[in-house]
Formats: C-alpha cells, sequence, structure tokens
C-alpha cells in the first residue's frame, strides 16, 4: 500500500506563485492574536444604533465620514458626542439608545431585527489603569459579522473583513487612563464578491457574535507560538516561538514539566526562537484519552500556560492514520447555532459544551464544523472531550471565482483559522470548500488556498467537501471525479440519495465510481423531519422517513471502497431562510436529529447504534 506522508510540500510556494497569489500575512508579523493573555472583558451590556441608511459613516453625498478631515460632529456617529451646549444639534444620542448584549447576534435578542442585513452601531464606555511603562494594550475581538469598523475616543483604529475569525488592534497610543468610549460599526450585508457570498442556507446572523476584550502585555511579549509531534515512533515534538518586540537573542524558556522538558532558547532576528524536546513517557492525544499536557512559555515579564495534546495524523492509502494506526471516523456536522435559549449564534462555553456533549451522546469521534471557523470554544472543549475536527473555511457554493480580492479575503479567512487553531490535536482537517461546481477559475481558487494552506501547516490533512454525480446513461451509478480531488488528501463529498434523488429505496440500488487511491469521506447525507410528525416510512417530513434513510443510506455508504467515515448532515435544526414550508420548515432546515426545541428525532437513535457498532469493531 502507497503510504502519503504529510508534510510541508516544495509545491507549495511554487503553486502559489504560478497562480500569482501570496501567502497572507501572519498575525505575528502584523499584529498578534493575545487569546492566551489576560484581559478586560468588555462583554456585556452595549448601547446601539440601528443605520439601516448608514447615514453615521457616509454624508449626504455619500461620501465616508472617517475619511473626512473635519467630519460633521452632529451626525458621525463614532465620535460618540454629547451637546457643547444647548444649543447644538446632535442628531443621535448613544447614552439614551437601547442595548444589545454581546456576544450576540442581533437577529435574535430583537424581534424587529430577526430579519435584519445592514449596519448596527455599538457603543461600551469603559475605565482603564494607565500603562505602565513600556506596556502595551490591544482591542481583541473574536468575531463580528461580516464587516467592522473599530473607533476609539473617536479616532479610526481600522477594519475588518470576514465574521468568523479573531481580530486585534493595537492601542497603546490611543488608550486613555480613565474613561474611554469604544464604538464598532457591523455591517452584515451579503455581497457578491464576499465570502461567504450571496447565496447561502443558514442564518445572517449580525453582530458582536463573539467576545470583546482589553489585553495588556509587556514591551516584549509572546506573540505567537506553534508544538506539534514530528512522529509517533520517535514521539519528538518540536516547535518555535514568536516573541513580539524582540530581535537576536531574547531568551525564551519552554517547559512540558509533567514529561520533564524544559529548555531555554534564544530567538533570532526576527523574534522567532525554535526547540524540540524528546521526551520518553510521552502518551499520546487520541479520542480514547485525549491527554493533554501543561505547556508553559516564558519571555521576560511574559509567561502563558496552555493544555496541549500531541498526536499524528495521516493517510496510507484509502486509510487515515490517527497515531499511526487506521480511525474510522464516526461524525456529525455541526453549525454554530443553539436551539434552546433564544437560540442564535453560540455564545459562550455552555452551549459550545452541550453541543459536543449531544456528539458525544451520538457515539462520534469526530465533529464537521461547518460551514465557517466555530467560537475558539468549540476547539478547545474538542480538545478537552476527545473530538477530531474538521474545520472549515465560508467558501460555499458559488464565490466570485476570477475576483483577486475574494480570492485574498478567503485566504486571510483560512489563515486566520489555521493561525487561531494551529496547537488544537483535535483539528486533523483543514477544509478548503463547500459543494463548489467544478471550473477553471474554481479549481484554480482553491489550489491557492491548498497552496497556502499547506505552507501554513504540513502536520494536517486537507479536504474538501465535494459533489457527486450521476453517470450519464447510468442513474443508478454514482461518479465522484473533480481536479479537486487531486490537490487534497481525503476525497470528501456530500450526497442526499433518498432525500434530492429518488426515495431511500434507491440506496441499494447504487454503486460507485471513485477513481482515487485515498481515503473516501462522506460529508453531508441527510433528509429533513419536524420533530413529533408521524407517519409510514415513505411520508416525507416525518420521523419515520428519516430514520428509514438514515437505515438505508449507512448500509448504501458501507459498500464504498475506501469509506473511513461520515458526518450526517446535521445535529440539531438550524435557522435558513431558504426554508419556508409553513407548519414543518417555518425557517429552519430540518435535517437535524435534534429540533430546534432540543429533542431528539428518531433517526438520532438509529446513527448512534452504527456508531456503536462501528466502535466495537475497531477495538483491539
Amino acid at each position: 500500500m502507497k503510504m502519503k506522508m504529510v508534510s510541508a510540500a516544495g509545491w507549495c510556494g511554487a503553486l502559489l506563485a504560478l497562480f500569482g497569489f501570496t501567502v497572507a500575512s501572519s498575525r505575528a508579523e502584523n499584529v498578534p492574536d493575545l487569546y492566551l493573555h489576560e484581559g478586560q472583558s468588555l462583554d456585556g451590556e452595549w448601547r446601539v444604533i440601528v443605520d439601516p441608511y448608514e447615514s453615521g459613516f457616509y454624508d449626504y453625498r455619500y461620501a465616508q465620514r472617517d475619511k473626512s478631515v473635519s467630519p460633521n460632529r452632529s451626525e458621525t456617529f463614532y465620535l460618540d458626542a454629547q451637546p457643547a451646549d444647548k444649543s447644538e444639534r446632535i442628531e443621535y444620542d448613544f447614552d439614551t439608545s437601547p442595548t444589545l448584549r454581546v456576544p450576540g447576534d442581533w437577529n435574535t435578542q430583537a424581534p424587529e431585527l430577526f430579519y435584519y442585513e445592514g449596519t448596527l452601531w455599538y457603543r461600551r464606555l469603559f475605565e482603564s489603569a494607565a500603562l505602565a511603562a513600556g506596556e502595551r494594550a490591544f482591542l481583541r475581538f473574536g468575531a463580528a459579522n461580516y464587516r467592522a469598523d473599530v473607533y476609539l475616543n473617536g479616532q479610526r483604529l481600522g477594519t475588518h473583513i470576514g465574521g468568523f475569525t479573531p481580530f486585534t488592534f493595537e492601542i497603546t497610543q490611543r488608550l486613555k487612563a480613565g474613561a474611554n468610549s469604544l464604538v464598532v460599526r457591523v455591517d452584515n450585508k451579503r455581497a457578491k464578491d464576499a465570502v461567504p457570498t450571496l447565496n447561502t442556507d443558514w442564518w445572517n446572523y449580525g453582530g458582536l457574535t463573539r467576545s470583546v476584550k482589553l489585553m495588556r502585555a509587556p514591551g516584549k511579549f509572546i506573540a505567537e507560538h506553534r508544538l506539534w509531534l514530528e512522529s509517533e515512533e520517535t514521539k519528538n515534538i518540536s516547535g518555535w516561538v514568536k516573541i513580539a518586540g524582540a530581535g537576536q537573542g531574547e531568551d525564551v524558556e519552554v517547559a512540558i514539566r509533567e514529561l520533564g522538558q524544559k529548555a531555554t532558547v534564544k530567538t533570532d532576528a526576527d523574534g522567532v526562537a525554535k526547540f524540540s524536546f524528546s521526551p520518553k513517557a510521552l502518551q499520546l492525544w487520541s479520542p480514547e484519552q485525549p491527554r493533554r499536557y501543561e505547556v508553559t512559555l516564558a519571555c521576560g515579564e511574559d509567561k502563558l500556560r496552555e493544555s496541549l495534546g500531541f498526536r499524528t495524523v495521516r493517510t496510507r492509502g484509502k486509510e487515515i492514520l490517527l497515531n499511526g494506526q487506521p480511525v474510522f471516523l464516526r461524525g456529525i456536522c455541526i453549525h454554530e447555532e443553539f436551539p434552546l435559549d433564544g437560540g442564535g449564534r453560540v455564545n459562550n462555553t455552555e452551549k459550545a459544551r452541550q453541543l459536543l456533549l449531544w456528539a458525544k451522546e451520538l457515539g462520534c469521534n469526530f465533529v464537521r464544523l461547518a460551514h465557517y471557523p466555530h467560537n475558539e470554544d468549540m476547539t478547545r472543549l474538542a480538545d478537552e472531550l476527545g473530538l477530531l475536527v474538521w474545520s472549515e473555511v465560508p467558501v460555499y457554493w458559488t464565490i466570485d471565482w476570477e475576483n483577486e480580492a475574494t480570492f485574498k479575503n478567503a485566504q486571510s479567512q483560512l489563515t486566520d483559522a489555521i493561525e487561531r487553531d494551529a496547537n488544537r490535536a483535535c483539528i486533523i482537517i483543514w477544509s478548503l470548500a463547500n459543494e463548489t461546481p467544478v471550473s477553471e477559475a474554481r479549481t484554480k481558487f482553491l489550489s491557492g488556498l491548498a497552496a497556502t494552506a499547506r505552507q501554513l501547516d504540513s502536520t494536517r490533512l486537507l479536504s474538501a467537501a465535494m459533489e457527486k454525480h450521476s453517470k450519464p446513461g447510468a442513474p443508478n451509478v454514482n461518479v465522484v471525479k473533480d481536479p479537486l480531488a487531486d490537490l487534497v488528501d481525503v476525497v470528501a463529498f456530500n450526497q442526499y440519495t433518498g432525500w434530492y434523488d429518488g426515495l431511500p429505496d434507491k440506496c441499494a440500488k447504487v454503486t460507485w465510481e471513485i477513481p482515487y487511491d485515498k481515503p473516501v469521506f462522506v460529508s453531508e447525507f441527510g433528509g429533513d423531519a419536524r420533530q413529533g410528525r408521524h407517519g409510514d416510512r415513505l411520508e416525507r417530513w416525518t420521523e419515520e422517513f428519516q430514520e428509514d434513510l438514515y437505515r438505508q443510506t449507512l448500509a448504501m455508504l458501507d459498500k464504498i471502497d475506501g469509506f473511513v467515515g461520515c458526518s450526517p448532515w446535521i445535529l440539531v435544526d438550524f435557522r435558513s431562510p431558504k426554508r419556508v414550508l409553513p407548519g414543518i420548515q417555518d425557517g429552519f432546515n430540518r435535517k437535524g436529529l435534534i429540533s430546534s426545541d432540543g429533542v431528539k428525532k428518531k433517526a438520532f437513535y438509529v446513527l448512534r447504534d452504527y456508531y456503536g457498532k462501528r466502535a466495537a469493531q475497531t477495538k483491539p
């Protein structure tokens, strides 16, 4: 059998250059992500102004106000102005405006904003102590959907594009000792050249959907770090640390005390220090034993602690090997949406944990976090709970493939996702796209993303959710053939035989042609059922139809050569404006195994029983 190692292939840079692409700038070279540093939470109630005509951002000539030398105080929202006297005209007032919770989406917090797509202004007043000599300050946003323009004390900090990755602004020179005003314009309008584009099958939740923090750090601080296991045989651990503000010769201490490992290494001219350990008693991370070790990093006044697991993943012919052993991925797809407590975006650790615990109850050892990077809580909890992860960027359906700005947007989101979660042992697959139609422009676009991912991270597999097609003249022969399959490590595809393609009985008649010596993963299958709606197995929208579809689909998939797992669509019903059937969909995609009220459907138990048998078959 052929052994395929996942490595930093030399063709990555050449492929990027061929297509005219470059790797997006690392945060470590710009503004670092300070997730692990202590910070002052700015979560809670923020004052908000709904601005559908964007009056606070553009003047009546549609000129952007923050580009004006002398912006008009009376109508420029980010100035957070108050009348200087009783005669001054100010046409907005954050102090008397309503509030929304942060983190959170605006759609589920106010009925009048349920379908709202546009601009909404957030304002948060906060107190800050004076910075110590040499100390630096940053504002860190977990995510804002989709465009965020950020202002502190009436001065523009910058803009972030993309709804699901963190961003940080340095405010060392802008932060005041005492009272500060933070204003954020969030715009969730969909756009043709955006990522995702105009058309999706999930809810376009707007707002500051993840936590906001004021972070402090010494003049030289740990900006980024990476650790990985070189081989399950040698158990050598390698890594590097990037020190912001450092040059040549700074001492960095790295320790994994439970393994008796400690080293002091020096930074190079770029502030990067490399290290390697060879522990004798390393226990590898796995779903069965998600062992993690406390890693401490120290440089000068800065010190960080993080719990990390160590494992390897690669392919061998049509197998996926975890720590050198074949693994079957017992998965489920998950949207970052919670069915209870008013619904909406997952906005705290408890909700994230509940979603993953439901997956564990199903017997899963794997989750596909669709269709965008989920909150850090999800991947860190997956590390803790022992769930393997497929992490995805929202290159979904039909992107503006020939637009260079759209590519750079997608590349930036992929880069941010990899840099944020590169130390998560749970993540074994970076996914580049979902259900994208084959074309030369599309393949060039995704080839650039594949090269970027391989250059940034050589320790994980690449995949994408492709599509299957019926063979011309042979409707019962399903074919998976796509030039993207040559670029990825795992051939993954979505298929809905029995739902969008005939009835469930068709599953018994189908054969497959998948001409690749690679593992085959079915990234989606399923059908809709309204929880509590019952009938016979041929009545659509009933739990019985969905239950039978699962039974017949799983039997069909077991016959696929190289089948290494699946992630049915989906764990929980989720909102989608595309789903309008009254009394059944009511604005929800009903393919969940758990209803929008948190109740399990009959198909939940079919999948649980199947995964139980699969788990028993793979035990040593």
